[in-house]
């Protein structure tokens, strides 16, 4: 009921209703008098009538309540429509402040402009707000920042209660240039905090967070030490994620974090050791091989993420290591910058692996060498015996392997392959290269209970599928080069010629278009 007259109260000044006038000899003042009264028309001097609608007689705190579940930029247009909401969203519990909830999205003021009308909106929001906060999310946007008003902002906003704290400081920002005030953490107001999340920064914590089972730290000045004295005494702690924080060179995680169950170390340069001795750690996300890095029990963890934009052979590495280190995976992601050998053919499997990603980025260094086999991955996909899922991702600047030819009926087959369970495909980055196109003939053939093949000759990462641009901020695609706009017209051929008539009548073939902007050959 009160989410009812809430909806009809802030459509009601876009919803005005023009009906016949029965009487223009009816005075202001008689239309004063029957102001207020609920469902009744009301005269304007205009002569207009529109009908007025009175909110129903409830409780503040349950207009409170009503209010915080609407986001915050719909809570403030209902204090602006209405004084009886006026002070509830001044108390709504969640505060996301950012270029979008403050109506900077296409500000055309430069950057040093947009960071001082930014502060001033939030920092008036803050002034105006009562407390009562649960989740403050903060993203400062312009080229600086003041340390004083943000400091005042997390006293306000960080008090006992809050569950959500997140700071990300402007792009660019030097993570010296702002340290976080730990003092707003102590005195209890920091101990209902479940997720943190700072960007940007100085974090130099005294104590631990009894309830914190989040914590995300993406360019954060923090020590080793400092980091383990923040675990040790977080003993709730569920997630664990580090990306470039170049300033921790040991990481221990101690054997108390009971609840610890998926660590994440991305780029975090100066790292050498890693001594993980929490034991349930299922899900490790991880830069390179994992012999380099102990993260504990490996036959413990089901989900792995390996990604390196400089290591190389990972796809390699992942096929003959795993299966013996990693026997329990059920989720598998490989990110590798190049591979120089192919995938080998070996008797061990993963028994366990439903769901299977590889990604090939030649990081611009001229595409792939011709030497590597893409076909071989059919012994990667024949160690996985109940496989589901199998997205395959190729990144490269050029082709370098043989192209399948109009006349080319010689297609390699492996017997005894069957893929029984996998269901979608997707392929990114799919080009006329033999080897790739005998591959995807290949799990056609073998897949015997697939769904949907989505392939795509462009690795852009784009959703639509109707041949035009993919709206960023430039209005376009992202720019590739001229050689591989041509080999991804090749591979719609190619896909045309050979591919279409091997998918079954119980399976999706699902083909992204090029756009017609910007992948024209020219």
């Amino acid at each position: 009921m009160g989410l009812m007259a809430l909806s009809r109260l802030m459509s009601m000044r876009q919803d005005r209703r023009h009906r016949k006038i029965k009487s223009r000899s009816m005075s202001i003042a008689s239309a004063a008098k029957r102001k207020g009264s609920p469902g009744r028309q009301v005269d304007n001097p205009r002569g207009r009538k529109r009908r007025r609608y009175s909110v129903p007689d409830l409780p503040k705190d349950i207009w409170h309540d009503i209010l915080s579940l609407l986001p915050l930029t719909d809570a403030a247009r209902a204090g602006c429509v209405s004084q009886t909401f006026r002070s509830s969203w001044r108390c709504h519990p969640h505060l996301t402040l950012n270029s979008e909830t403050l109506g900077l999205i296409g500000n055309a003021c430069r950057r040093e402009e947009l960071g001082r009308i930014f502060t001033n909106r939030v920092d008036h929001i803050m002034k105006k707000h009562s407390g009562g906060v649960k989740t403050f999310k903060l993203h400062y946007c312009g080229s600086f920042f003041y340390s004083s008003y943000l400091n005042r902002w997390l006293e306000i906003a960080v008090t006992p209660g809050i569950e959500e704290v997140i700071l990300s400081m402007p792009a660019g920002c030097n993570t010296v240039n702002y340290d976080f005030p730990c003092s707003v953490l102590l005195n209890g107001s920091g101990n209902s905090i479940r997720h943190l999340n700072l960007d940007r920064c100085a974090f130099h914590p005294t104590a631990g967070l009894g309830c914190l089972t989040r914590l995300q730290l993406y360019q954060v000045h923090i020590t080793g030490d400092e980091l383990g004295h923040l675990l040790s005494n977080s003993l709730a702690m569920e997630k664990l994620n580090l990306n470039r924080c170049d300033k921790i060179i040991c990481l221990k995680i101690p054997s108390l974090l009971h609840r610890l169950n998926c660590l994440t170390v991305f780029r975090c340069t100066a790292l050498e050791v890693i001594e993980n001795k929490a034991p349930n750690v299922c899900a490790v996300h991880i830069d390179g091989a994992l012999e380099k890095l102990a993260v504990g029990d490996l036959l413990q963890v089901k989900e792995l993420q390996m990604l390196h934009v400089d290591e190389s052979n990972l796809v390699h590495y992942a096929r003959s290591r795993l299966p013996f280190i990693m026997p329990n995976l059920e989720f598998l992601s490989v990110c590798s910058a190049e591979e120089m050998f192919s995938t080998p053919l070996l008797a061990v499997k993963l028994l366990y692996l439903k769901n299977l990603q590889i990604f090939l980025d030649d990081g611009q260094l001229g595409g792939f060498s011709p030497a590597y086999d893409y076909f071989s991955l059919a012994y990667f996909l024949d160690a996985c015996p109940v496989l589901e899922n199998f997205i395959l991702g190729v990144l490269q600047t050029r082709v370098k392997h043989e192209l399948i030819s109009a006349g080319d009926s010689s297609m390699r087959r492996i017997p005894g392959h069957q893929y029984r369970n996998m269901k979608n495909v997707s392929i990114m980055g799919f080009c006329s290269a033999k080897s790739m196109v005998e591959l995807t003939c290949h799990i056609l053939e073998n897949a015997t209970s697939l769904e949907c093949l989505m392939l795509d000759t462009v690795y852009d990462n784009r959703e639509d599928t109707d041949g035009c641009c993919v709206k960023g901020s430039s209005g376009e695609c992202r720019p590739i080069g001229r050689s591989m706009i041509t080999h991804a017209h090749k591979g719609l051929w190619a896909i045309e010629k050979y591919v279409a008539e091997k998918v079954p009548s119980t399976a999706k073939l699902n083909v992204k278009k090029l756009c017609s902007r910007c992948h024209k050959i020219k």
